[in-house]
């Protein structure tokens, strides 16, 4: 994902992302998918797919710093 990607992105919450991914795919898996919108949806998915992605990553690695700071405390 380049800088131009994060930027159709920004300010999507994982929930909200998670929302349209599953608007998206609703849409694909119609069978009348209109095949000029295909690529754009395919591309929008993949854009939200690595924002959900990042924001997993980073919610492991804030929870495994509380837990080993709980732990460090105990």
């Amino acid at each position: 994902m380049t800088d131009t990607d994060d930027n159709l992105t920004d300010g999507i919450g994982y929930a909200d992302a998670m929302s349209e991914l599953t608007r998206i795919l609703a849409t694909l898996e119609t069978a009348d998918v209109d095949v000029d919108l295909l690529a754009d949806n395919v591309a929008r998915a993949s854009e939200l797919i690595e924002l959900c992605r990042k924001r997993i990553v980073a919610a492991e690695m804030n929870v495994e710093k509380i837990v080993d700071s709980v732990e460090s405390e105990s």
